[in-house]
């Protein structure tokens, strides 16, 4: 399995010196954080059988290599491990009949040699590298197949309605579809557009489903594989710790965001997650441009969410590891909290540098398990999550299109360097688990100019991390690689 995974590799960084061209199809386009935007407007029939004639079929091939490296086994915990995931999607969009239409997508994923899933995996790390290539639930390792989309929508005017199962993209939702399949929410959703240079929009949440599940589950309660098992979850909000309470294990989950740009070169962004009787956050956000000569521009930013316990302190205490290792925490039952973080980006025509920094109160960690991130963009790197308590981050990211720039045609890097101070109190009491790291990642993306549907993507990163005090060796440091392959048609 190495001598394949480093062979893709090898062809990945060989390709970047052939023709290319950047992926744009005529029906959507893939963003760097893989998320994608659908270009296809649909038609408007009159008629039910022309609804569906003239909707229109999105398919996607996938091919997914994860490589995990630590640099200290730790024996009974830890092992390298790699995983191979194939598969791929079909998304149906019907045509409009009187503003009539819906959106179906099934996904699925199958390991080809993958070592070390969850026949292992429990309470331990074996898998690590791959998990959302396959399905944890039952322990076996075995194939995902979901339907993750399936929505009914209404357009009128400048609003558009979606009911069901729907991907949703907000500071702390987003489908994150970086594996095999996205996150999906399930529920009803609604998206306005009138006022001028302003986007309202409001969501209300039943369930959610992570990109290693087949099936929806609770939003924020913790039940081993079977419930949001994210590894940004709260484990202390567990079924158990839940129902002592009284309180209810599916909770809605409200979200309210707004964005505005009335002001030439200013984009405000205000965004509000109300989990019932459990959490709620509030989040501002700020970017202003500043054009400067020769084409070279500087946008400050800035970023604060404030965390408000709604019961989940309660439940399951401050830190996001429970209750039972509550220590370092001034008030161990509250999980009021906030977060702030700015940045500045010096951009000039194909690249840019981002330099951020993050802080986080010494009060609660941040509860944010449905695949938003309260540092992204900010100081979050690949896999990285820095919201505990009294954790300060800073990273400078680099990105440059040698294609836009017309060097290398189709061909697109970046590459960052992370540093993530934890608090020491916290870690010796056994609130947290991560120690002081450092981090270099490193993005390539390709495509061609000869299979214009085709784009190829390398990931990797190097992981310096402080030992764990006491620990005989450093089992915390680790490198990983990742090697996609993406086909639409």
């Amino acid at each position: 399995m190495k001598k394949v995974g480093l062979s893709l590799v090898v062809i990945t960084l060989c390709t970047l010196t052939t023709s290319a061209y950047a992926l744009q199809t005529q029906k959507r386009d893939m963003k760097n954080n893989m998320s994608m935007v659908y270009k296809v407007k649909a038609k408007s029939v009159d008629n039910i059988q022309d609804m569906f004639s003239e909707g229109t079929l999105f398919g996607r091939l996938r091919s997914n290599m994860f490589m995990w490296d630590w640099d200290n086994e730790n024996p009974g915990r830890t092992k390298d491990n790699e995983s191979w995931g194939v598969g791929g999607s079909l998304l149906y969009s019907t045509a409009n009949l009187n503003g009539f239409g819906a959106t179906a997508g099934l996904y699925t994923t199958h390991t080809i040699g993958t070592d070390n899933t969850d026949v292992l995996y429990g309470a331990k790390d074996f898998g690590k590298a791959g998990k959302d290539t396959y399905s944890r639930a039952d322990g076996s390792g075995s194939s995902i197949d979901s339907l993750a989309i399936a929505y009914l929508e209404y357009k009128a005017g400048k609003t558009d309605i979606k009911a069901g199962r729907q991907i949703f993209e907000s500071t702390l939702l987003r489908s994150n579809d970086t594996k095999m399949i996205p996150n999906t929410f399930e529920g009803i959703s609604v998206i306005n557009k009138d006022l001028p240079k302003t986007t309202l929009r409001a969501a209300y949440f039943t369930r959610q489903k992570l990109r290693d599940h087949s099936d929806f589950h609770s939003v924020i309660a913790v039940n081993g594989f079977s419930e949001n098992d994210d590894a940004g979850k709260h484990s202390g909000l567990s079924n158990a710790n839940i129902a002592r309470t009284g309180a209810d294990k599916n909770p809605g989950m409200l979200v309210l965001t707004a964005q505005n740009k009335s002001i030439e070169n200013l984009k405000l962004n205000f965004d509000y997650m109300n989990v019932n009787d459990f959490v709620s956050s509030m989040i501002v956000e700020a970017n202003y441009k500043i054009k400067l000569d020769d084409g070279w521009s500087v946008t400050p930013g800035a970023r604060y969410m404030h965390q408000m316990d709604e019961g989940a302190g309660a439940i399951g205490g401050a830190a996001l590891t429970g209750r039972a290792t509550r220590g370092g925490y001034t008030d161990p039952n509250n999980a009021d909290g906030s977060l702030s973080a700015v940045r500045v980006k010096v951009a000039k025509g194909a690249g840019n540098v981002t330099l951020g920094y993050s802080k986080i109160s010494d009060d609660a960690d941040i509860i944010a398990p449905w695949r938003g991130f309260p540092t992204g963009g900010y100081t979050r790197s690949m896999a990285q999550y820095n919201w505990e308590a009294d954790t300060a981050s800073w990273m400078i990211k680099a990105y440059y299109d040698f294609g836009k720039a017309n060097l290398i045609p189709g061909f697109r890097a970046a590459l960052d360097y992370a540093d993530m101070n934890y608090d020491e109190t916290k870690l010796l009491a056994g609130s947290i688990g991560k120690t002081d790291r450092n981090i270099v990642h490193l993005d390539l993306f390709k495509t061609f100019d000869t299979v214009k549907n085709l784009e190829l993507k390398f990931r990797a990163a190097i992981i310096s991390a402080d030992a764990t005090p006491a620990a005989t060796k450093d089992y915390n440091s680790y490198g990983e690689a990742r090697f996609e392959v993406n086909y639409f048609f």
